[in-house]
């Protein structure tokens, strides 16, 4: 294939009670329908809230199995806990291997590979890194394994929770420690990345839109699909606006557009969660 088309959506926080949230997914749904990329992948956050409402996360899947285009999923904090962080307060919610089986088992596969227009794609589970969780260890053994065959191809991302906030020497702090791959697995991953061609890391989690370069690797923070959140919860990193990322890959080179769908609204999770 000359061309892959692959449109990104995060953060949908599904839930069948938050009917607003709905309706911005049916709108990123006609979108997708409009458009036909090859393939939608979901960088996590399906449902709203999966550890204490487990429904959510069967809602999720039953719309994203209604998608018009096949879909490749990666779970976030909401579907499946949060990870440790050196600093900062424990998670409410840990990620746990029954969660992140219960998410296999209603969604599909935290990780994967493949390959298209001359470009590996390889999509994460962000949430495992840091628990020491078995699955955190077979994680990194398989991405050993799939490292190790990739035969000098350009390497996209796609994880939840970007690696960092402009550079990976970052100090993690305790306000913003969770927004971000945790150290030290961060760095084990940064390392095993440098013996690839990486290009794109594309992750979601923050709720902002966000754009840059650091050395030769783009980093694109992918806007929530389905809210955004306020200045006084959340300092401004980016843009504050739902919707999604539109990507063309070429063997060599890609093309990134932000979009957001016809109808789709900038609910704010305050008055969200006042309803």
């Amino acid at each position: 294939m000359p061309e892959f088309r692959l449109t990104q959506i995060s953060d949908t926080h599904l839930a069948r009670r938050l009917t607003t949230l709905t309706e911005n997914f049916h709108r990123v749904s006609e979108h997708i329908d409009a458009t036909r990329p090859d393939l939608v992948v979901n960088s996590g956050d399906l449902a709203f809230d999966a550890p204490t409402h487990p429904d959510d996360l069967e809602f999720a899947r039953t719309l994203h199995a209604a998608l018009p285009v096949p879909c490749r999923h990666l779970p976030g904090n909401h579907d499946i806990g949060d990870n440790p962080t050196a600093v900062g307060p424990v998670p409410t919610h840990p990620t746990t291997e029954q969660r992140l089986q219960t998410f296999r088992s209603v969604i599909g596969e935290d990780r994967w590979r493949f390959e298209e227009a001359g470009w590996c794609f390889i999509g994460l589970n962000s949430l495992v890194m840091n628990t020491g969780l078995d699955s955190e260890a077979e994680q990194f053994d398989w991405l050993a394994s799939r490292l190790a065959h990739v035969n000098g191809k350009p390497v996209a991302l796609f994880v939840h929770k970007p690696l960092f906030l402009n550079t990976p020497g970052d100090p993690e702090l305790a306000e913003s420690a969770i927004r971000y791959v945790p150290e030290p697995a961060r760095r084990r991953l940064i390392d095993m990345l440098g013996k690839v061609d990486l290009r794109l890391v594309a992750s979601g989690h923050v709720h902002q839109r966000r754009d840059f370069t650091f050395r030769h690797v783009r980093h694109v923070w992918a806007p929530s699909a389905g809210f955004v959140i306020s200045d006084a919860q959340q300092e401004l990193i980016g843009i504050k606006q739902t919707g999604m990322v539109e990507y063309r890959f070429a063997p060599d080179s890609f093309e990134v557009r932000y979009v957001r769908a016809p109808g789709q609204v900038d609910i704010d999770l305050d008055s969200l969660l006042k309803r």
